[in-house]
C-alpha cells in the first residue's frame, strides 16, 4: 500500500497480515479522498477501526491539523505505530489502543472528521451508525461497509458505491 497524495505521497506503509483484515483498497481510498475534498485540510480527523492506519495516515498527508487512530487489536496497532514511526508524521498521528466505543464514549475532544472502516459482518457498522445518530462525534462519518449491508440511515445521508464496497456519509445535526 502507498499514501496517494500530500506530504508522504508515494511512501509505502506496511499492511496487516492476516485472514480478518481486510485493508481499503486504495482506489476506495482515492475515491474517499476525493470526495472528501479540501475538508481534510487543517481537519481534525479520528480513523475508528484503523487496521494499518492507511486513511488516518492519509488524511494526515494531506494536511490534517490533527489525526487519532483507534485500533484495539494489538498487532494492526504495533503496524500503525510503526507507520507512523517511518513516515515520522508522530507530529500529527496519535495511537489510541481502545475499543472504538470505549474511546468515543470517553473522548471529549471534538472531531471534524470520523473517518471508520469496521470488521464486515461483525455488525460494527450499525452499532457505529445508532451511536452517531444519537451522540454525533464528528461533524461528519464517513463509513466504508459492504453494499449489502443494511444500514438505518436517515434521509440526508449519502452512499456511494464501489463494486462490493459502500461509502456512506452522515452529518451531525
Amino acid at each position: 500500500m502507498r499514501i496517494i497524495a500530500g506530504r508522504w505521497k508515494g511512501h509505502g506503509i506496511k499492511s496487516v497480515k492476516g485472514r480478518r483484515v481486510r485493508p481499503t483498497t486504495d482506489r476506495v481510498r482515492e475515491s474517499w479522498f476525493s470526495a472528501l475534498g479540501d475538508a481534510v485540510i487543517d481537519a481534525r480527523v479520528v480513523d475508528l477501526f484503523a487496521g494499518s492506519g492507511a486513511l488516518g495516515i492519509e488524511a494526515a498527508s494531506r494536511g490534517a491539523s490533527s489525526v487519532t487512530l483507534v485500533e484495539k487489536a494489538r498487532a494492526p496497532a504495533g503496524v500503525i505505530r510503526s507507520n507512523i514511526e517511518r513516515l515520522g508524521a508522530d507530529d500529527v498521528c496519535h495511537l489510541v489502543v481502545d475499543d472504538v466505543f470505549r474511546f468515543l464514549r470517553q473522548s471529549t475532544e471534538p472531531f471534524d472528521l470520523a473517518l471508520a472502516d469496521p470488521p464486515y459482518a461483525s455488525g460494527e457498522a450499525r452499532r457505529l451508525v445508532e451511536l452517531y445518530l444519537h451522540e454525533p462525534f464528528a461533524n461528519e462519518l464517513w463509513l466504508e461497509h459492504p453494499v449489502r449491508e443494511e444500514l438505518a440511515l436517515p434521509e440526508d445521508a449519502r452512499t456511494r458505491r464501489y463494486g462490493d464496497t459502500a461509502l456512506t456519509t452522515l452529518w451531525s445535526p
